[in-house]
């Protein structure tokens, strides 16, 4: 009986089995069918993609560079002919350059890794005319302008960015991409204004462009920063520069922070946290980041070196010398400021000419007049006439000459 009973039950088992196969098969290949009409068969647009690239993509932005390469180099095994894995290549390198732009070192692999991208993506064009390709080769050629704008290479800049106009409007037949799209119609709006106001001679290059909307540039970028997948954090990343320089300390500050939290190890975010800090006055915040950064700084953590250093000496020496009236404390980060200065060809910035500037009033409360001239001299000579410090300078110079008559 009991052989009868567990036959009757394989018997039954053997049968169903087939069928439970056949139905999880069935499933899979609804879930398959599913995602390809989602992704409408587009790499940047599959689940799956997303999920591995963003784990990679987060550990590059917070300067795990061996970790992210192995992620991105995986996709290039997996998907050797998709300009996607060449492309993330090439934006780790220029992460690598964001600390110090004026370091050279990465420029030929970003490049070559975009021109990949690049070759990649035409193939797939020519073939498909597929608007995921023109959406790489679009941000493949505006990260080649990006770079040849900072090495000053105009001529370069501007073929480069025409060509990512070009292949912007070629995206834009798919809705899909739009929050991605929407950072390059936010970054264009917004620079062909900064171009026009702080760099006369390329203006007449500008009429080779459409007209753009500042205000609307900011604001694609914000919603690109909450919306999109892949562009986020490079649209926060331009957001902190922007809030910056419109005076925007509130949101520069919320944003430093927010960018920080979710990075903690990336420097440009750590960097900016301390200093939007500084400008909203959390005395406390500037302070913890500063003696922070300085701290990764002697570590040699990755990424960490003197333009950060730039910012955080200058804090702590603005502190020392005017909240905690410690001299000897603020004249030791001042010099640590020009130090760091000196490091990274930093010495027409503005917190070299205000340590300097820093130097000359503890010389002038030591009544050390001789070297207070000096100091406002260098700041006189040196400095743009229309700063703040060079305004400074002068009147503190007066000052000094007038205290060094009545000592002698």
């Amino acid at each position: 009986m009991k052989l009868k009973y567990h036959l009757r039950h394989f018997s039954l088992l053997t049968f169903f089995l087939p069928l439970a196969f056949n139905t999880q098969g069935q499933w899979w290949k609804l879930t398959e069918e599913a995602e390809k009409e989602r992704s409408k068969g587009m790499l940047l647009l599959t689940a799956e993609v997303q999920i591995e690239a963003t784990t990679a993509i987060n550990q590059m932005y917070n300067f795990h560079f061996p970790e992210a390469e192995r992620e991105f180099n995986y996709l290039k095994v997996k998907y050797p002919k998709h300009p996607l894995p060449d492309f993330l290549l090439g934006l780790m390198q220029w992460w690598k350059i964001v600390p110090n732009t004026k370091s050279e070192v990465y420029d030929d692999r970003l490049i070559e890794y975009m021109d990949r991208s690049i070759e990649k993506a035409e193939v797939i064009w020519d073939e498909t005319e597929n608007p995921e390709a023109a959406f790489f080769m679009a941000a493949a050629y505006g990260f080649k302008g990006r770079l040849h704008a900072e090495r000053k290479n105009w001529t370069r800049a501007t073929l480069a960015a025409k060509n990512a106009l070009k292949y912007l409007e070629y995206s834009r037949n798919f809705a899909d991409f739009s929050p991605e799209l929407m950072f390059g119609d936010g970054l264009y709006n917004y620079y062909y204004h900064f171009i026009k106001q702080n760099f006369p001679l390329l203006r007449p290059v500008l009429w080779l462009f459409p007209k753009a909307n500042k205000l609307q540039g900011i604001k694609q970028l914000e919603q690109v920063s909450y919306q999109a997948f892949y562009t986020r954090t490079e649209a926060r990343y331009f957001l902190l520069q922007i809030y910056a320089m419109e005076n925007m300390t509130d949101k520069s500050y919320d944003m430093a922070k927010y960018t920080h939290e979710n990075f903690p190890e990336n420097p440009f975010f750590h960097r900016y946290h301390a200093r939007a800090a500084f400008m909203v006055g959390r005395m406390d915040e500037a302070e913890e980041q500063a003696k922070s950064i300085l701290d990764r700084i002697e570590k040699h953590q990755v990424g960490y070196e003197g333009v950060s250093g730039r910012y955080a000496s200058y804090i702590l020496g603005y502190y020392n010398l005017y909240v905690f009236k410690n001299s000897t404390e603020a004249k030791k980060r001042f010099l640590q400021c020009l130090e760091f200065s000196k490091q990274t060809d930093g010495m027409e910035s503005g917190y070299y000419w205000a340590s300097v500037l820093g130097l000359a009033r503890i010389a002038f409360q030591e009544s050390n007049f001789d070297l207070a001239v000096s100091y406002c001299k260098e700041v006189l000579d040196k400095a743009d006439k229309k700063s703040a410090q060079h305004t400074e300078a002068k009147k503190l110079l007066s000052e000094s000459k007038k205290a060094r008559r009545r000592q002698k």
